[in-house]
């Protein structure tokens, strides 16, 4: 229809009809803005990660019609698949039957994975019992062989049906029920259902510090300032981001080089100061170095705008500034545990574009620079899931404890859930809590901006490998750093995979990359003082120049020591330090740098 008006016109008068301009139509302003649209969906999916534990089931529900839509039109891995069941299920039958002869008359059909110890007592051996867990260790194998190896599913896509599929397959371990457990019947026999009755009390005190917010019964033992993080030393230097903690001399002389560790700020610092006996600060003060600790604000609503920028400039770039005033003229060796190890990478990459030469060196404890083979941790970084994850942080501003804590107990499910239910509450028996475990159970929390940035830049874009991160708008590049590096892996790490941290040797063109790999997993793996039973390492250092080996024959080729890593790396640093003098004072009064407070600090008392 043609919309017309009626006006006259000023030279002939006579009446005409005119096409109106759309101009001319006035239509109700918009109510639904994009940005109320994008409040609307982004609180939609904050309800939503309440109940998923800030899973996407959108991502889910995708990833598994993807896969199954490949499966029904792959005849050839459907016939595969079928020949599998045929033959687990002939095996099965022939071992079931052999096995009437008595326990060991034959092999077992299918093995556990080395890591997988729920059938390991002997208990397991005894019919039924054989029976029981063959059958579902077969099972288990076989949905990971549908779930793998499907044409035209994509490697992310097989990872996430893979492990969620092996999720759920664990919720129904005979392990984990007390009429298919032998360990826990012979227990419950031998004890009179005593050991029922003391795991239901624990069940009941977990409910009731999970419920209440609390902290695990037994870790009030370790409290920070008295039984952990108790190295001597003042804070020095205080933003609203950081404390900044110089450590107390031990020896009459220290190496002019100070060492700045930046840790992680996901938990709290003192990992690397637990108790005397294991503390990684101690350690490196008695051995003549002068140790500065950042310990990170534990960030509130109010702190939702705090970027990856902000942890840059606030935390490692100030931190140099008051050592370098404390300790003029002097390079100092920087440290980086986990994401503060990505951080400080970042740091220098900047600080080698500007040509800042404040470092001697850079270390990096179980930190990623390339995220490609980020491990089970960033199984769910895509589009979708980072968008979901940015609602629920949105939502609150910050990433809580209980989400991050959720996520790391789901990649370890066998031995941080199902492993803990049986012997917690089916066998009753509480393992004593540690200083590593209060450790554990004091978390932090982030701030939506700066895990937003890092979920897409450096996690799902991966732009610091690539090239493309950018500091003050300038992209950096992690081969501009020259000063040596020394990185340390472990071998059982699930968030930060060693052979993922390998990957600094395809990224640096630094003087020199050291390598070690220890036997432990991500925090473990670190609290490795001299004399800490079973503790074994292999170590290189590869010159600029020399060629490239990859992380499976380096593995191979590279002799296995026995101790721990922490006199090697300490040997390093002091290699790569002048020689000793007279420690310098704790701060610098007169540059504005008093001490403020005794060690830990305030920051690290923040819940």
């Amino acid at each position: 229809m043609r919309l017309t008006v009626i006006e006259m016109d000023k030279a002939t008068t006579p009446l005409r009809s005119a096409p109106v301009k759309q101009s001319a139509i006035r239509l109700p302003p918009a109510v639904i803005t994009d940005k109320i649209a994008k409040n609307i969906d982004y609180t939609t999916n904050a309800l939503t990660a309440h109940f998923t534990h800030g899973v996407a089931p959108r991502v889910l529900t995708m990833t598994y019609m993807t896969w199954l839509l490949h499966l029904v039109t792959s005849p050839g891995k459907q016939t595969q698949l079928v020949e599998k069941a045929w033959r687990k299920l002939t095996r099965f039958m022939i071992f079931g039957l052999q096995h009437t002869g008595g326990p060991g008359s034959c092999p077992s059909c299918i093995e556990p994975l080395a890591q997988d110890r729920r059938f390991r007592a002997a208990a397991w051996q005894q019919w039924p019992f054989n029976l029981t867990y063959q059958a579902f260790l077969l099972t288990q194998q076989w949905w990971d062989n549908a779930m793998t190896g499907v044409p035209g599913v994509s490697k992310e896509d097989e990872n996430i049906v893979a492990f969620v599929t092996r999720q759920w397959l664990d919720v129904y371990s005979p392990s984990n029920s007390l009429l298919t457990n032998p360990e826990v019947m012979q227990a419950t026999v031998s004890e009179g259902g005593a050991n029922l009755a003391r795991g239901w009390q624990n069940f009941m005190e977990d409910w009731q510090w999970t419920v209440g917010g609390g902290k695990p019964p037994g870790v009030e033992r370790f409290q920070v300032g008295r039984d952990v993080a108790i190295t001597p030393g003042k804070v020095i230097y205080r933003n609203r981001l950081v404390e900044l903690i110089q450590y107390t001399p031990s020896t009459a002389r220290v190496h002019p080089e100070p060492v700045l560790v930046v840790p992680a700020w996901i938990m709290k610092y003192y990992i690397l100061d637990l108790s005397p006996h294991n503390s990684l600060v101690k350690y490196l003060v008695d051995q003549g170095h002068t140790v500065f600790m950042i310990s990170w604000c534990n960030p509130t609503e109010a702190d939702r705008d705090l970027g990856m920028d902000d942890y840059r400039r606030l935390g490692v770039m100030e931190a140099l500034d008051a050592i370098n005033a404390i300790v003029p003229a002097k390079p100092v060796h920087a440290v980086g545990y986990c994401l503060g190890g990505t951080l400080l990478t970042i740091a220098a990459a900047a600080m080698a574009r500007d040509g800042d030469e404040r470092l001697a060196s850079v270390s990096l404890l179980a930190a990623q620079t390339d995220f490609t083979e980020a491990g089970e941790l960033n199984l769910f970084i895509n589009e979708g899931q980072v968008n979901f994850l940015e609602s629920m942080m949105w939502a609150r501003g910050v990433l809580n404890t209980d989400q991050m804590s959720g996520a790391f107990q789901l990649l370890r499910s066998n031995d941080l859930i199902w492993s803990r239910m049986v012997h917690d509450y089916l066998l009753g028996q509480r393992r004593p809590p540690n200083d590593l475990m209060a450790w554990n159970a004091d978390q932090t929390r982030m701030p939506y901006k700066m895990h937003s940035q890092y979920l897409r830049s450096i996690c799902l874009n991966n732009d610091l490998a690539q090239g493309r991160y950018r500091v003050d708008e300038r992209p950096i590049s992690v081969s501009d750093i020259r000063a040596p590096i020394f990185a340390v892996g472990t071998s059982k790490d699930h968030v930060a995979p060693w052979r993922s941290v390998f990957k600094i040797h395809l990224l640096s063109d630094a003087s020199e990359v050291t390598f070690v790999l220890t036997n432990g997993g991500h925090n473990a793996g670190m609290v490795s003082e001299p004399g800490h039973p079973r503790r074994q390492y292999q170590i290189t250092t590869n010159l600029d120049g020399d060629g490239y080996i990859d992380p499976d024959t380096w593995q191979t080729q590279t002799p296995l020591q026995n101790g721990s890593w922490w006199p090697a790396w300490q040997r390093w640093l002091a290699e790569r330090s002048g020689s000793k003098v007279k420690p310098p004072t704790l701060g610098v009064p007169q540059a504005g740098l008093s001490p403020l407070s005794d060690a830990p600090g305030s920051y690290v008392f923040q819940e």
